[in-house]
């Protein structure tokens, strides 16, 4: 398989992915890009690359941004912006984990917190298997987010690093 070939498939595939995950295609094929390139790439050799418009690579580039997993690099004597992502794998899945549990868990945990004690004055008996399912869901989503909480906080330390090495 030719480079270009293997690149672009890669692209395509992780941009697919992207859109099963629950993020844009376009988001992920931008992401991809930047992941397997060497070096920084302007705003012009992402919308070239990928054939997107300006408005598109911009739109996604600031969403990625604010995932925290593509970063601005400047470059002396250039009037551009060039943008990298990051390569640091273990870095990668930390932010993607902190990520989704800001955006999809701790929303999905209020609505179940909510739901699950808005019943208590109903004394139906289909009421009571309500909060009593709901309340044991929050408590399972609970934990999971925890635990995606405490894994995360492993990077930060000697001891989580050395646990994460002996799970690889």
């Amino acid at each position: 398989m030719e480079f270009s070939e293997a690149k672009n498939k890669f692209i395509q595939t992780w941009g697919a992915l992207g859109s099963q995950w629950g993020i844009n295609k376009t988001m992920a094929q931008i992401h991809a890009l930047l992941m397997v390139a060497p070096d920084a790439l302007s705003m012009e050799d992402i919308m070239d690359e990928l054939q997107i418009s300006r408005g598109n690579a911009s739109m996604n580039l600031r969403a990625l941004m604010d995932w925290g997993i593509v970063f601005k690099e400047y470059k002396a004597g250039e009037r551009k912006e060039f943008f990298i992502a990051e390569k640091d794998l273990d870095e990668l899945a930390v932010k993607i984990a902190q990520e989704r549990s800001k955006r999809e868990i701790k929303p999905a945990l209020r609505v179940l917190k909510d739901v699950s004690t808005g019943v208590k004055n109903d004394t139906s008996a289909e009421a009571k298997h309500f909060t009593a399912q709901t309340e044991k869901l929050y408590d399972f989503v609970l934990k999971a987010d925890n635990m995606i909480e405490k894994v995360t906080e492993m990077k930060e330390n000697w001891i989580g690093r050395l646990v994460m090495k002996i799970m690889k």
